[in-house]
């Protein structure tokens, strides 16, 4: 017989799920604002997709360590301190009128991000007890993910009709409201578990720069040319940095990524299915966009 959730039970699902279907909305929300973008902030193309990748970047390079972070400073503590730096940034993007601090506001929002989903995850997983009680709990977390994403397409051209600064700035007083009911409702008095774990930020740091450097490196490419010392310099500094990642990660005594999980083809061959995926879908939202708006002449509420 499966258990009955209490009305606080649920209202701290909704906190978590709140969180993660912002995470998700800022993926999607500011695709259809990127013309609007270029023409307000005079951005080339090869800069505004930076404006996509800084979020992006931010979250996935971190990530490994935003879960770290939860297990030794506690996940209620990183939970609300992500979630107040994800309104802050929120705020600050939607106000500035600078390039270069458009894209580090995304960069520290991705990066908020990538301390909130774990954190937020986690303290699913503690709040509701395996089996049918967490397994509903997991499904109804999944659909706000899935649905904050697919709503932020939907809600990023009603509001780049008005301004494309709204598309930065609605987040902030969600975000806002989330923080608040989680001070209320998530409950204190959790341990953070030690144990002799390390932060590993070594291995964290080395593999962000990389892949901003990589990126960076593609995309300059065009200009500087695919045989240029530049080019070619920086795809030799990312083999360097992406080898001294793997050696920080052998010699770790706490590593963020053990390589021996990929010793499982099965793992392996759904990591690189998972980021193909992902990463060929973020690719063809940044081009179809373009296209659609720049090139076919399309709205951005028909575009979206």
């Amino acid at each position: 017989m499966a258990q009955r959730w209490s009305p606080r039970l649920w209202a701290i699902l909704i906190v978590l799920c709140g969180a993660l279907f912002l995470d998700a909305l800022d993926v999607s929300m500011v695709g259809v604002a990127l013309p609007d973008i270029r023409a307000a902030l005079d951005l080339s193309t090869s800069s505004l997709q930076w404006v996509v990748s800084g979020y992006v970047l931010g979250y996935g390079g971190l990530l490994l360590l935003g879960g770290r972070a939860a297990d030794l400073l506690g996940r209620r503590r990183v939970f609300l301190a992500a979630l107040a730096l994800f309104a802050v940034a929120s705020l600050i993007g939607g106000l500035v009128s600078s390039p270069e601090l458009l894209i580090a506001a995304r960069f520290v929002k991705g990066i908020a991000a990538a301390f909130t989903a774990p954190a937020g995850l986690s303290l699913l997983t503690t709040t509701f007890h395996e089996g049918p009680m967490r397994n509903r709990a997991i499904s109804i977390y999944s659909a706000f993910g899935a649905s904050g994403f697919s709503l932020g397409l939907v809600l990023s051209g009603l509001l780049t009709e008005v301004s494309w600064r709204w598309t930065l700035l609605v987040p902030a007083p969600v975000a806002l409201l989330t923080l608040i009911a989680a001070v209320k409702l998530i409950p204190r008095g959790e341990r953070a578990v030690r144990g002799g774990r390390r932060f590993d930020i070594p291995g964290a740091v080395t593999v962000t720069v990389a892949m901003l450097l990589l990126v960076y490196t593609v995309v300059s490419a065009q200009q500087a040319g695919w045989a240029s010392a530049r080019t070619i310099g920086s795809f030799v500094a990312v083999a360097i940095l992406l080898a001294g990642f793997v050696a920080i990660e052998r010699r770790s005594t706490d590593p963020l990524v053990p390589l021996g999980i990929f010793r499982s083809g099965a793992l392996t061959r759904a990591n690189i299915g998972a980021m193909t995926l992902f990463g060929s879908y973020v690719s063809f939202q940044f081009l179809v966009t373009q296209y659609l708006q720049s090139l076919a002449g399309w709205s951005a509420l028909s575009t979206a």
